[in-house]
């Protein structure tokens, strides 16, 4: 086991953890010494996954779930904590992507990726501040896209920036209240993953760039370090969000995008 940011014998419950930034996310915990419970929509991959980690000696478990529904969050507090005895470091991490031009959007599907976006984060954290002890940690995986204007991104953009300010008005309340319980947010640039590949596409589909190649040559202009992220870069800044490394920090945003909001 490695030392950074070390997380031995606490809890975590990592969403959207079959794949992509929510998987890297489970697997450093799981490093770092945490027990782990990955839930998601997708089963067949989240099988794969929890099989996968439990190969390396991990401690995990898996569960589906529905990140908005309201009565599933109860349900998988309960499971965590009958499976490792208590939830000390939650990961809401689970979401989508909707671009395309805001004269183009829909309102069925600006307020899908709200719903998905934003209602899950308010579900997930008042579940888990339910039974979390003070020194416990929340971790909200946002955006840069919430943090600047982008075309094409107004939808996501603003359902990842109410994800921000969330974030700080929960951070301050359980503050204020004693609770002992932090909250911090993490906001990706674009990172190599299925998500990220959706991002280059809608660059193509809003006139941005010709191609696939060179929408990823753009973003990488834009990029102050010349290249996108990979998934454990993210992973990294939210295993020391979930350590006691991070324990004077929280209502603030991690930025992990190669410098772009620079």
């Amino acid at each position: 086991m490695d030392n950074f940011a070390n997380v031995e014998n606490k809890v975590a419950l990592v969403t959207g953890a079959a794949t992509g930034i929510g998987r890297a996310c489970a697997e450093l915990l799981c490093a770092g010494g945490a027990r782990v419970l990955l839930t998601d929509m997708d089963t067949a991959t989240l099988a794969q996954t929890t099989g996968e980690l439990k190969a390396k000696d991990y401690q995990v478990a898996q569960a589906p779930q529905n990140v908005i529904d309201e009565d599933r969050w109860s349900e998988i507090i309960d499971e965590c904590i009958n499976q490792f005895g208590r939830l000390d470091i939650l990961v809401n991490n689970a979401g989508i992507y909707v671009g395309g031009l805001c004269i183009n959007n829909c309102l069925e599907e600006v307020r899908r990726v709200q719903e998905i976006n934003v209602d899950s984060i308010f579900l997930g954290t008042r579940a888990a501040a339910k039974v979390m002890q003070p020194g416990s940690s929340i971790i909200n995986i946002s955006s840069a896209a919430g943090m600047m204007g982008i075309p094409g991104h107004s939808a996501y953009g603003a359902s990842k920036g109410a994800v921000r300010l969330y974030t700080k008005h929960t951070a301050v309340e359980f503050a204020r209240m004693g609770t002992g319980i932090r909250v911090n947010s993490v906001h990706p640039g674009v990172i190599a993953t299925a998500m990220g590949e959706k991002v280059y596409q809608d660059f193509v589909d809003c006139g941005m760039a010709a191609s696939i190649e060179e929408a990823q040559q753009k973003v990488k202009e834009l990029t102050p370090l010349g290249r996108e992220g990979r998934v454990d870069e993210v992973a990294n800044v939210v295993r020391f969000l979930a350590s006691d490394a991070s324990s004077y920090c929280t209502g603030a945003e991690f930025v992990v995008d190669g410098g772009t909001c620079a």
